[in-house]
């Protein structure tokens, strides 16, 4: 249930941060289903009994530590984006999926403490698992360093990966909700999205899309899905707009 303490020291290199309080990294660790097998470990011994606490309340503060540090980030490395751009992104950033996978990075699975039974049924690399660990993690090098050494954990395991393997759509971001809001602080008519053509065989099929707005096309897209178009349309239309607005500023 415990790894030794090599192990232990491999993980705070991985994690990049030397805890001053070892209590807290084998809290943040924890999984409820270990707690009742470790006070029993302890016995009579009631301080260590007492000592003996699970990763939920970590997890709880370092939902809000994620919450926090994904906002700096995005709003240090995407100035123009719009509160719309970067709560959907703040979002993709700190899915469940994302804390996953960091995890995996860190390969927290094999320093859980868990139950025997949870140990039986393979909760060393259940998802909810990994990625609620992840999140006392961070709790837990808060706790013990504050936002530095957080951030830096963030960035390197969770925030930079998000960008690298899906940089395109964090940089388009939701570029149809970007010009619906651009159009509805100007009071104009919401953007109407027209399919406009289809070409190329089913399994290489290329979709035109126009994005219409109080009558007159403003742009158009090509993309594999309908989606993808629209958001092309939507870009396109929107670089139009913003620069017929600056236009009209300059004179």
């Amino acid at each position: 249930m415990r790894e030794s303490p090599n192990d232990e020291a491999g993980l705070q290199e991985r994690l990049g941060y030397s805890f001053g309080s070892a209590l807290l990294l084998e809290r943040a660790l924890t999984h409820s289903s270990a707690v009742p097998e470790l006070r029993a470990a302890a016995g009579e011994d009631a301080a260590k009994s007492a000592a003996v606490e699970d990763n939920e309340r970590l997890e709880f503060l370092g939902d809000a530590v994620l919450e926090l540090l994904a906002s700096e980030y995005l709003l240090s490395n995407f100035p123009e984006w719009t509160e719309g751009q970067l709560s959907k992104s703040r979002a993709h950033m700190v899915n469940a999926r994302s804390l996953e996978a960091a995890a995996r990075r860190l390969q927290l699975g094999e320093h859980l403490r868990l139950g025997r039974g949870e140990e039986k049924t393979g909760g060393r690399e259940k998802p909810t698992l990994l990625a609620d660990a992840f999140e006392a993690v961070v709790a837990a090098v808060y706790l013990d360093g504050g936002l530095a050494p957080a951030r830096n954990l963030l960035k390197r395991t969770l925030f930079e990966h998000a960008l690298l393997e899906d940089g395109e759509r964090m940089a388009e971001s939701d570029r149809k909700s970007a010009l619906q809001e651009f159009l509805q602080g100007r009071g104009q008519p919401a953007a109407e999205y027209r399919l406009a053509g289809e070409s190329g065989p089913d399994h290489q099929k290329m979709f035109q899309v126009e994005v219409w707005v109080g009558g007159e096309c403003l742009a158009d897209g090509l993309g594999s899905t309908k989606k993808e178009a629209e958001q092309r349309a939507a870009s396109s239309a929107l670089g139009r707009l913003e620069r017929l607005e600056q236009t009209k500023a300059g004179g």
